[in-house]
């Protein structure tokens, strides 16, 4: 058992040793191998890899496309004075883990800090030209490349390349969303009056013509009753003329005794004649003759 301890210790030391000279590279990740401080080599194909242990250590770095996203708006002001909120977000990737290392030490977060400052501020320059309207409803695709190409610059300075800049959102500040809702709150009441007036005149015209072929109905009703009536009345003097013609006496007799009727229809009627008058004539001669 003495002998197999130390040989035991000397396997397990060796294994240890062993272990340490071997590193895997992933297919989403960059491998850089230091010696003292120094880079030697940089790994950027996936699979198993030596170093020299306790001398050589291994940094990885990701290969995948990072998505900066900024916590909270930014607060630009356009062309007229006009502030208004931005909420972006930049695209990045690790293109040069040398210069990586070189300028921001390796440190995710603090390449985000350098190109986060560096977009907003030309965010700001480029929103500073552009008008309120512009910036709202304008096409932002072509400032979007210019501030992309920008922020490419100062990107390769930390080993970095800019995917894509892209804006969120753009909303009014709380000031000018004030001003800009009761602009048009005003333009949408005023559209309302004209179109009420419009309505109200139109409604008028609908009436008056209406009144009109209400009068011009009545009057065509009116003018064919009287002709109606005329035709009657003339029909009827027909009928009285040729019923006249066929007994003289008879009809006479007929028209005075409607004529008694009428007259004598109350009983305080009162009537002054000459008994001679012809108004009495078949009373006079109600019992003689045939």
């Amino acid at each position: 058992m003495n002998k197999i301890a130390p040989i035991l210790t000397a396997f397990l030391v060796a294994l240890f040793a062993f272990s340490q000279t071997l590193f895997s590279v992933d297919e989403r990740e960059f491998a850089m191998v230091r010696q003292l401080g120094e880079v030697v080599s940089i790994k950027d194909q996936p699979g198993l890899n030596f170093k020299i242990p306790f001398i050589q250590s291994v940094s990885k770095y990701s290969k995948q496309v990072l998505t900066l996203d900024t916590p909270e708006p930014e607060r630009f002001n356009t062309a007229g004075n006009q502030p208004v909120q931005v909420d972006s977000f930049v695209k990045w990737q690790i293109a040069d883990p040398r210069e990586f290392l070189r300028a921001v030490g390796g440190d995710e977060k603090q390449a985000e800090r350098r190109i986060g400052q560096t977009v907003t501020s030309l965010l700001r320059e480029e929103f500073g030209r552009r008008t309120l309207q512009e910036v709202i409803s304008g096409d932002r695709e072509k400032f979007m490349i210019e501030v992309r190409k920008s922020a490419e610059v100062d990107a390769k300075k930390i080993g970095v390349t800019i995917i894509d800049v892209r804006l969120k959102r753009v909303d009014f500040d709380d000031s000018v969303s004030t001003r800009v809702f009761d602009r048009m709150r005003s333009e949408r009441q005023r559209v309302a009056a004209e179109l009420r007036s419009t309505g109200a005149a139109e409604g008028e015209r609908i009436k008056a013509d209406a009144d009109k072929q209400a009068q011009v109905i009545l009057a065509d009703a009116y003018k064919k009753a009287q002709e109606m009536q005329g035709s009657g009345d003339a029909k009827a003097a027909a009928i009285y003329s040729a019923a006249y013609g066929q007994n003289a006496e008879f009809y006479s007799f007929y028209r005075s005794l409607e004529a008694y009727k009428s007259t004598f229809k109350s009983k305080s009627d009162v009537m002054v004649l000459d008994p001679s008058a012809d108004f009495f004539k078949f009373l006079k001669n109600s019992g003689k003759g045939k």
